[in-house]
């Protein structure tokens, strides 16, 4: 029979996979508690970090639907869940690794399938959000200033056109008049 404890903690973790919208596997062998807790903080808000016995996670991780990480949970395993965007905190786990060696990561979990530690890396290298959001507002107010300018341009061509002909035609104008005998 199933110690009480134990089914808290799958259904826990369970529940953290299903809220999750990323998860990163790690082994912390050789890390100190300071260190972990350095790692936490550096993960911020928007994700938490869990260490967990592998026959719990694997149990907790068939309960909530999450297949292909079996093979990850070997050795010391933690997990960071990810709640929103999973850029800052695979930044924060990828720079936190190339500091401490003692911190390995494994692979992950997103949108619904398994991810290799390339593809946990290449998701640190993107940028975040709001400079995505940056760069995109950018390039947009650059294509209405473009096309402001384009909007304008027969306007102005007219204006420029019509004062040429008021010029010529000031210029002409004594020349045109009959000369007096």
């Amino acid at each position: 029979m199933a110690k009480p404890d134990k089914v808290a903690a799958v259904d826990e973790i369970a529940d953290r996979f299903r809220s999750s919208s990323a998860a990163v596997v790690t082994e912390y062998s050789g890390l100190t508690v300071s260190q972990l807790t350095t790692l936490r903080r550096a993960l911020g808000t928007g994700a938490s970090y869990r260490v967990a016995k592998n026959t719990l996670v694997k149990r907790a991780a068939e309960e909530a639907g999450v297949t292909g990480l079996e093979s990850l949970f070997v050795g010391p395993t933690a997990i960071a869940f990810i709640e929103g965007e999973p850029v800052d905190a695979a930044k924060a786990l990828r720079d936190f690794a190339k500091d401490n060696k003692g911190l390995v990561i494994k692979g992950g979990y997103m949108d619904g399938r398994p991810l290799t530690v390339e593809e946990v890396t290449r998701i640190a290298d993107l940028e975040t959000r709001e400079v995505l959001l940056a760069k995109l507002a950018g390039a947009m107010k650059g294509n209405l200033s473009k096309a402001a300018g384009l909007f304008a341009a027969p306007a102005s061509q007219v204006a420029r056109l019509a004062a040429a002909l008021r010029d010529k035609k000031a210029e002409g104008a004594p020349a045109d008049e009959p000369a007096e005998s």
